[in-house]
This record gives C-alpha cells, sequence and structure tokens, in this order.
C-alpha cells in the first residue's frame, strides 16, 4: 500500500517510517510537515493510507480530514485521546494514541490491509479510493468510547442519552452504553442537528418518539419528562409542525 505522513513533529515521522520499513506491505511514498503541503500532493497523486497528526500549526489535522473529497484509509497519530470521538465520526480506520507501539501500529495497519484488498477485490483488481458518504446521507455512525471498547453505532438507533454528573448513559433500544462525557460535551460533538436536548438531564432522538402526554416524552422503553425551560424549543422544531389538528 501506498502511504503518506502528515505529521508536524520529525521524531513522530520519524518513529513511523521506522516501523513501516519492517512490513513488507507498506511503502511511505511522501512526509509532510502541514496538511497544506499535503493537500496540494494529494491533488495530483495516490495514497492508499495516510497517517494523520491532529494538533498541527495553520491547519488542524481533523478540519483537512474533513475538507478531502475522496480522502485515503487514514489512521489517527496523536498524543491527545480526548479527539477519539471526532476522529470516527469522520470514518477513520484507527486511532493511535503516541507514543505508538509496535503492536498496536502493527494491529492498525494489517486492519488496513484487510480492507484495501476488498477494496481492491470490489474494484476488479484495481486500487481505488472510495468516496465520502454524502453529509446527507442517513444512518450515519459514531463510534463511543465504554469500558475500554470503541463501539461502533448508528445514530438512528440512539433512543435516549441521559447524564450522570461526569458520564452519560447511551440507550439503544436493545442496550445501554456510559461514556465517561458530560452531556452538554457529548451532545456538541454529535453531528447534524437529529437530536434534541428536552430536559437538563435528557438528550433524544425524536424519529423514537411514539406518544407525548402530560409533559412526558414516551419513548421505547422510557418515558422521560420535558424541561419548562426546553419544551418551547423542543416542541417548535420537532411537534407543532408536523401536527394535523382541527383549526
Amino acid at each position: 500500500m501506498k502511504c503518506i505522513i502528515v505529521d508536524d513533529e520529525p521524531l513522530a515521522r520519524q518513529g513511523i517510517e521506522l516501523n513501516a520499513e519492517d512490513i513488507d506491505f507498506l511503502d511511505i511514498v511522501a512526509q509532510f510537515s502541514n496538511p497544506v503541503k499535503a493537500n496540494s500532493w494529494l491533488k495530483n497523486n495516490h495514497a492508499d493510507l495516510m497517517f494523520l497528526d491532529i494538533q498541527m500549526p495553520a491547519l488542524n489535522g481533523l478540519d483537512f480530514l474533513r475538507g478531502l473529497e475522496n480522502p485515503p484509509m487514514t489512521i489517527l497519530t496523536t498524543a491527545h485521546s480526548e479527539y477519539a470521538l471526532s476522529g470516527f465520526e469522520l470514518d477513520v480506520l484507527d486511532y493511535l494514541v503516541k507514543p505508538i507501539s509496535m503492536s498496536r501500529f502493527m494491529k492498525a495497519v494489517n486492519k488496513a490491509l484487510e480492507l484495501h484488498q476488498l477494496r481492491k477485490e470490489s474494484n476488479g483488481g484495481k486500487s481505488m479510493p472510495v468516496e465520502k458518504e454524502p453529509k446527507t446521507r442517513e444512518n450515519k455512525t459514531i463510534y463511543i468510547k465504554s469500558d475500554r471498547r470503541m463501539i461502533r453505532m448508528k445514530l438512528d438507533d440512539i433512543v435516549m442519552i441521559e447524564g450522570m454528573k461526569d458520564y452519560v448513559m447511551v440507550y439503544t433500544s436493545e442496550e445501554r452504553f456510559s461514556v465517561a462525557m458530560n452531556l452538554k460535551t457529548f451532545h456538541g460533538r454529535l453531528p447534524g442537528d437529529g437530536f434534541v436536548r428536552i430536559s437538563k438531564s435528557n438528550i433524544i432522538n425524536p424519529t423514537h418518539i411514539q406518544e407525548i402526554s402530560n409533559n412526558h416524552v414516551h419513548l421505547p422503553g422510557h418515558k422521560v419528562s420535558i424541561g419548562r425551560t426546553f419544551k418551547d424549543d423542543f416542541m417548535d422544531r420537532f411537534v407543532r409542525k408536523k401536527l394535523i389538528e382541527r383549526n
């Protein structure tokens, strides 16, 4: 696989290059100290895999990735684990926290090789970039970190998110997961506007509403109170405009 490294730290680039030297299916074809140079190169060249740092001068790695129409498979490399959720929202392949161990590096690139081979098979043996999912596509996915696991879930499967001091509970119709993050921060990192906060402690997915009665929203397995300060915004955005009633 043709690979590029985008990182402003020379030692970090060297570390990835040294790891890659021992892996016969990786070919580092270019290295860049900033995303602007990488962007110019990608306009005229192809890479199968990109190792991308996040915090860099001039342009943040995540913002750079968002701006690419057909990005290579991407493995984030960073010293800051708090960016994991934002990274997986962009469908990155993996997330490596510096300093990167060889065993963790191997796990990530093996995953890349497997996906690369699947793409070649689906394209008649040709290595071709896969287009990003349209931003308007339904059933977008996110990753949440719960109990030391990165769990992939469709946004449409989330029924409700409940805040509990320093963590939240994310409920689907079948399971629940705890995430070490406060409710306001979690809400701010959800892509799009498909979720609504209806109280100090609860965010809901309106597509799962079954009934609204006596200042409560009924969801599969849940009955949630609507907070007074949140009621008007919720009713205006998700209920009144769809309400069929006699004038």
